[in-house]
């Protein structure tokens, strides 16, 4: 069987039939080195991979807390939330996601699964994507709003044959799950479950991301449309590995079963990825400019101010936000909108953002960046108020340039929309 190291080197092809992988010492190795590959078989792994492989298993082996042991002993930090959250290179993994490739654990955010045969339909009429137009192995960015179009959450989410699994944030994992159950209707087949303590789950971030697959043997999957996934196995585990990083349509997100995330990570790790904790990936989320449950996403905003185009459906039939969404856009009512900002000092979020002294909008997030004297900010502005390149001031005295952020610029509003 090949080791986690040797995994680079093993031929695999995602078209191929399943299959096992597995390599043999030679001949000339010494006894003793074939004595110890045998005393560390309990230790080796192997790949198989499928593109029509049967969905996501929901009935892995119990949690054992091998994996958060292992970063434990690496120096990692985790919370008594079991949240790994930082490895103390925060500096360094961010500059990797920058200009590298870190790897994340994100296993403290929610996954949902959504089963049974009307289950298409049913989220098609819950969120703002359109489901209906999604083949297995596909996935799309969808957002959970109020009637009245505020926001809940954004969802990640990958369509497969027999169900369609959500990655949520974690604030909001269990009141998503309570309020999909509470749609359910008499006769409607659809069932909902919480799996996030039966899965564990990895990001992969940063421009060289497509060269640790392409090293792990998954190329096939570069260049696939954002949400793309495929089902893999790691010593007969299912793992599933997409397109995309919550952050970006660049990277990969790996799901799996938490007996597999140790091999999985420690693979990863040798390809050169920096370990990134919850603390960095925060960071991240505000650099990069993804709103949050709590910060952005409140039934203060709706979800066209939060400027979330790419996961809003303008043509499929009714659901819950449409009439909302629809007169907002009809009638120009976008009255604020989400952008990233550069700061000269640190703010407090919930700091009021004015110009020439009047208010335009309110800072929500605020981050440091690699260096104590980088500071970020998200908030929203008055339409028109101030664009992109402009001098606003954050509380007091703290000026901030209006900047557009990665994750917010690669939103697409309709084309001659005047509310971009």
């Amino acid at each position: 069987m090949t080791t986690v190291s040797s995994l680079a080197s093993t031929c695999l092809s995602p078209r191929s039939k399943p299959r096992c992988l597995s390599v043999s010492p030679k001949p000339c190795f010494p006894r003793n080195l074939l004595h110890l590959m045998k005393q560390k078989k309990k230790k080796l792994i192997s790949w198989s991979i499928s593109a029509h492989a049967s969905p996501f298993d929901l009935s892995p082996p119990p949690i054992d807390h091998d994996f958060l042991d292992a970063v434990k002993t690496a120096g990692a930090e985790v919370s008594g939330d079991g949240i790994v959250e930082t490895f103390h290179t925060d500096e360094e993994a961010l500059d990797a996601a920058d200009n590298g490739v870190a790897v994340v654990d994100l296993s403290h955010f929610g996954r949902i699964r959504v089963s049974g045969e009307d289950r298409i339909q049913f989220l098609h009429n819950q969120s703002t994507a359109n489901f209906e137009c999604l083949q297995p192995g596909q996935g799309c960015d969808t957002v959970f709003v109020t009637p009245t179009a505020r926001t809940i959450d954004i969802a990640h989410a990958w369509v497969m044959k027999n169900a369609i699994t959500l990655v949520v944030s974690p604030e909001t994992c269990g009141t998503i799950t309570e309020m999909l159950n509470k749609y359910i209707f008499f006769g409607d087949k659809v069932e909902i479950q919480d799996i996030t303590k039966l899965t564990s789950l990895f990001v992969l971030v940063g421009p060289k991301s497509g060269q640790v697959m392409e090293n792990l043997n998954l190329g096939d999957l570069i260049g696939k449309p954002y949400g793309a996934h495929q089902h893999f196995n790691v010593d007969k585990q299912p793992v599933t590995i997409g397109v995309g990083n919550l952050l970006s349509e660049d990277g990969f997100s790996l799901l799996m079963s938490p007996a597999a995330a140790p091999s999985v990570w420690e693979a990863i790790l040798a390809q050169g990825a920096v370990p990134m904790g919850s603390n960095g990936w925060n960071k991240l989320r505000v650099i990069r400019g993804r709103p949050a449950p709590g910060m952005e996403l409140t039934k203060e905003f709706n979800v066209l101010e939060a400027h979330l185009w790419n996961s809003i459906s303008l043509n499929k039939g009714c659901y819950k936000g449409q009439e909302t969404i629809a007169r907002l856009i009809t009638y120009d009512g976008v009255k604020q909108r989400l952008w990233g900002f550069h700061l000269s000092a640190a703010a407090e979020p919930g700091s009021i953002i004015t110009v020439d002294g009047k208010k335009i909008g309110k800072l929500t997030s605020y981050t440091s960046g690699r260096k104590q004297s980088e500071h970020f900010g998200l908030g929203y502005i008055k339409r028109q108020a101030a664009l992109e390149g402009d001098t606003v001031i954050v509380g007091d005295n703290i000026s901030g340039t209006v900047v557009e952020v990665p994750f917010l610029y690669q939103q697409r509003p309709p084309s001659g929309s005047s509310t971009s």
